[in-house]
């Protein structure tokens, strides 16, 4: 059996299908071959190990994907043994604004215990961030907790983030209320995808106090939100982060009667030593911002 063809297959199953795999193989090779030694993999074996559209693993190919995993998932971790690195490595996965505006701070202070600390950085959508994780993709995710956490992850709570919504600094509005006694909100709603935390429990709070408002625009990040409130497109909803100054031409209307958001720090299995520094750090400066303060 050839160990090349057992590798491309090992990136097909775990990526979820050639073209993911390519993308995602650390060394430069073209769908096609990638196609013709798995066939050629499933042609010795005389069986098919998954089916293309949609993509799925045969019985044969959980089998077989089961046996290689732990060797070909394994191998950056040996490596790095070997190198005398692998506790000093640690991929972090994040939205853009903690990555941006706290993870400098923290990793500053995680290099005064750990001067060989390696870092990967990706930004991403909750759901994005959870899928990494759950793929090995990624060691640590900081974000918003989001009901039971999943099989097999330990997570830290590490603070309720309040929900307001952003209005132009000019607005007439004064409070949620005013909205909510409208027999029509004439304004756009500008929020999240809708599978974001953020915007799930917005929803259903307003679906609790029994308000019609449906979404009008929807973006990737909270600072694209608070963008098209101040050009005048409508009303967006965010969180109030501790210590947070409200952005020059804006102003943010409270929602006591919504619940909290939690942010939480996330990982798989046991955490390495500097996994574990690390989550203590970004602990350490949560309670260093205090508690979130009124609007």
């Amino acid at each position: 059996m050839n160990v090349h063809h057992l590798e491309l297959f090992y990136y097909v199953a775990r990526f979820g299908g050639i073209s993911e795999a390519v993308r995602n193989i650390p060394y430069g090779i073209q769908q096609p071959a990638v196609s013709s030694q798995v066939i050629q993999l499933e042609e010795h074996l005389g069986v098919t190990l998954f089916r293309r559209r949609p993509f799925e693993l045969t019985a044969s190919g959980k089998e077989l994907y089961a046996f290689i995993e732990p060797f070909f998932g394994n191998l950056e971790s040996v490596a790095g043994k070997i190198r005398g690195d692998i506790s000093q490595q640690v991929r972090i996965g994040a939205a853009e604004i903690i990555l941006r505006e706290h993870l400098p701070v923290i990793l500053r202070s995680v290099r005064k215990v750990h001067p060989k600390l390696r870092v990967s950085l990706q930004e991403g959508y909750q759901s994005e961030l959870g899928g990494w994780l759950h793929k090995r993709e990624l060691d640590l995710i900081i974000t918003l907790l989001d009901g039971k956490p999943a099989s097999g992850t330990e997570t830290i709570p590490l603070l309720e983030l309040p929900l307001v919504l952003v209005v132009e600094k000019s607005s007439r509005l004064r409070s949620a209320e005013e909205l909510w006694s409208r027999d029509r909100i004439e304004e756009k709603l500008i929020c999240l995808p809708q599978n974001e935390a953020i915007t799930k429990i917005f929803l259903k709070g307003l679906n609790r106090i029994r308000v019609d408002w449906f979404v009008g625009i929807e973006v990737s990040s909270l600072a694209l939100i608070e963008a098209y409130v101040r050009n005048g497109f409508g009303v967006g909803v965010s969180v109030l982060p501790p210590k947070s100054k409200v952005p020059p031409g804006l102003r943010y209307l409270p929602l006591p009667e919504f619940p909290k958001v939690t942010l939480g720090v996330v990982w798989c299995g046991k955490p390495t030593r500097v996994m574990e520094a690390l989550a203590n750090e970004i602990r350490r400066h949560v309670e260093s911002l205090g508690e979130c303060g009124a609007v």
